[in-house]
């Protein structure tokens, strides 16, 4: 991975092969938790060295659960913080483009903590889009208080995020399924067994497809390319009013976190499928309601003029 040192030249700097030590290149995030133990975990794995001690806010005693735990106690007692933590890290940017809150929505910290770090990113850059990927809880959920702490986060989404990326567990899962299930078919019996690994660590598979939801998104900030869009104009257009900013997102082709051979797709059937349930990272149906914009990012050698037929289809 290239970086650039503070004498402009370009270093690599190989990762997760535990030779040689991460120094210049850094994570620009800041990673807050209410529970230590999900952070150090973190920085004793194989990435921890990305991350800047600085940017780290955590305490012992969790938010139990509980959004006002989270939002009142803990967003009041962390506020100057939280604040000059993101600062710290704001600061090093040459050109702030946006910020991207990922946080989950049944728990006390994701619900609580999360909304009010929006609150303070909207009092503190007013003028820099914030978007928020949301991870909205299963009917199955054991934790009890998770409808409350949605419906309570809920409200402050609305009122302080520019753009908001909701993604259901259940929807997550059916989809690891059928990326498994999709890939058996097509690879050997050893790959198999290997994609079959992943059943011990569910929430690898699930967090995998978040994660290339985000680089399909961000990637236009990151390559050069002649149809490139700035982040903010996703939601310069997709953003008919500033409380309706709630996206359905759908991903494509799925593939498991062993196994990363893409199958083939062929880029008509891409373009049904994207408008397909099966595929979209949250369980609803938006045929059954009215689409009022619309944007498809594609990765990798595609034809102008295949895209432009397929819109027109």
């Amino acid at each position: 991975m290239p970086a650039t040192t503070s004498s402009g030249n370009i270093t690599e700097h190989p990762l997760g092969d535990g030779k040689t030590k991460i120094q210049t290149l850094k994570a620009r995030a800041v990673l807050v938790d209410m529970e230590e133990s999900v952070v150090g975990g973190l920085l004793k794995g194989p990435l921890g060295e990305l991350f800047d001690n600085r940017q780290l806010i955590t305490d012992v005693s969790g938010s139990g659960n509980n959004w006002v735990v989270g939002n009142r106690t803990y967003g009041s007692k962390y506020h100057d913080q939280i604040v000059d933590t993101v600062r710290r890290s704001a600061e090093s940017c040459d050109h702030l483009q946006s910020f991207f809150m990922m946080h989950s929505m049944g728990g006390g910290t994701g619900s609580g903590v999360g909304t009010r770090i929006l609150e303070i990113l909207r009092d503190e850059y007013p003028d820099v889009h914030r978007f928020s990927v949301v991870v909205y809880p299963s009917e199955k959920d054991d934790v009890i208080t998770s409808p409350y702490n949605c419906v309570l986060a809920h409200r402050e989404l609305t009122e302080n995020a520019d753009c908001v990326l909701p993604i259901e567990n259940q929807a997550l899962s059916d989809i690891c399924g059928k990326a498994v299930a999709s890939q058996s078919k097509h690879t050997s019996s050893s790959a198999r067994q290997c994609s079959s690994i992943t059943k011990d660590k569910p929430f690898d598979e699930m967090n995998n497809v978040v994660a290339n939801l985000l680089l399909a998104l961000t990637s236009a900030s990151r390559f050069e390319g002649s149809l490139n869009v700035d982040l903010n104009e996703i939601t310069m257009n997709l953003v008919p009013f500033p409380r309706l900013h709630y996206l359905v997102s759908s991903l494509l082709p799925l593939y498991s976190v062993k196994d990363v051979a893409l199958p083939l797709h062929r880029l008509d059937q891409s373009f049904s499928d994207a408008f397909s349930p099966e595929y979209q990272l949250i369980k609803a149906n938006p045929k059954h309601g009215l689409y009022l914009a619309c944007a498809l990012l594609l990765r990798g050698q595609v034809n102008v003029s295949d895209v432009r037929r397929n819109i027109e289809r």
